[in-house]
């Protein structure tokens, strides 16, 4: 489970850079951070804390 939460973590974290850089570049598609934000947040969620 400890995968699952790094992964979640690192999605989280590069989808936050996604959504930063969309504040000052519109690009397609910018909108898919948010989304990866929520997902990442989820897997970190329920990766545990074994």
């Amino acid at each position: 489970m400890q995968n699952l939460r790094a992964a979640g973590l690192g999605l989280t974290v590069l989808s936050l850079a996604g959504y930063v850089a969309g504040l000052w570049v519109a690009y397609p598609g910018r909108a898919v951070s948010l989304t990866a934000f929520m997902v990442g947040v989820a897997l970190a969620a329920i990766g545990g804390t074994e």
